[in-house]
């Protein structure tokens, strides 16, 4: 076999999803007969059964199973891909697929792509949210144009990417005046024995944080961890405890939950990553991101 025959791939598809011929003729308008027949030449064309019989129905071998799963994929691209084409003849928006760590803070995220907005060619920001290995995945087979993250391309997963630093700021301690109001002494020593939410395990900025605590002697009192950076700013506007974010967006954290800042770490840095699967940035909308992230988001105030 040279050649993949995408019309027999489509007919077994569609009778492994339906779970018999006689559904898979009605679904593809053909009779039973031309759908048997077409099948039976694309496991003579593989060398191997994909089906057996079981009772009055059909079940998928080993091989019919992991045939299955490339199918699923590679007409779910090809679904996506007349969705675009779809969307660019009736809006002529040029589609821009971004993926947000859970651990990147969502305020930051949205000031780093609201400039992609207002390039020249129209844009429709697609945003998926999750674990940062599932968001690279997708990014490898280009259901993502760019992942945002706080780290750099981890070397240990088998997927092809580049690191675009975006740029970095310190971390600033937030608490709720309710809460505030209750703690003994200044910053840093403040920290102890107060109530604490820690980012999740899946947080870069999360060792190094608390490498900062132990430096220090400092022993909060951990209240919970969270994967999301949105949720634990919801829990430190409650009062349950304090919590960090970048310094880059103080004033904006402090005006949307309503909480004061108690002092800044300099020393333990967070830093924000564009991954993608061009070395050199190319895409008008993830250039404009990555210019305003210098420029703006991360950049300092000029000084006369």
């Amino acid at each position: 076999m040279t050649t993949l025959n995408f019309k027999h791939l489509r007919y077994f598809w569609m009778v492994a999803k339906t779970g018999s011929i006689a559904r898979a003729g009605e679904q593809l308008h053909l009779t039973p007969q031309s759908i048997s027949g077409q099948l039976g030449e694309f496991e003579e064309t593989l060398g191997t059964k994909l089906f057996r019989r079981v009772g009055r129905g059909l079940e998928l071998t080993e091989a019919g199973r992991r045939i299955l799963s490339y199918a699923d994929e590679i007409f779910t691209i090809g679904d996506e891909l007349l969705d675009v084409l779809r969307d660019q003849a009736t809006k002529k928006s040029l589609p821009f697929k971004i993926g947000i760590a859970d651990s990147v803070s969502k305020s930051v995220a949205c000031r780093l792509l609201e400039p992609a907005l207002h390039i020249q060619e129209p844009v429709r920001l697609i945003c998926r949210e999750g674990r940062l290995a599932t968001l690279l995945a997708d990014l490898s087979v280009h259901r993502l144009d760019m992942v945002i993250a706080d780290r750099s391309m981890p070397t240990n997963l088998n997927v092809r990417g580049y690191s675009h630093l975006l740029g970095e700021c310190g971390l600033t301690v937030f608490g709720a005046p309710s809460l505030t109001r209750q703690l003994i002494g200044k910053f840093p020593a403040l920290l102890n024995n107060a109530p604490f939410l820690l980012p999740g395990e899946d947080a870069a900025i999360r060792p190094r944080l608390l490498q900062w605590l132990d430096n220090n002697d400092l022993r909060p009192f951990i209240i919970g961890e969270f994967d999301d950076s949105a949720l634990i700013k919801a829990f430190g506007h409650a009062g349950a405890g304090l919590f960090t974010a970048p310094t880059a967006i103080a004033d904006q954290v402090c005006r949307q939950y309503e909480v004061v800042a108690l002092g800044c770490i300099d020393s333990v840095v967070e830093q924000l990553y564009a991954i993608t699967t061009e070395r050199r940035l190319t895409h008008p909308a993830i250039v404009a991101v990555s210019e305003a992230a210098r420029r703006e988001v991360f950049g300092k105030p000029e000084t006369n």
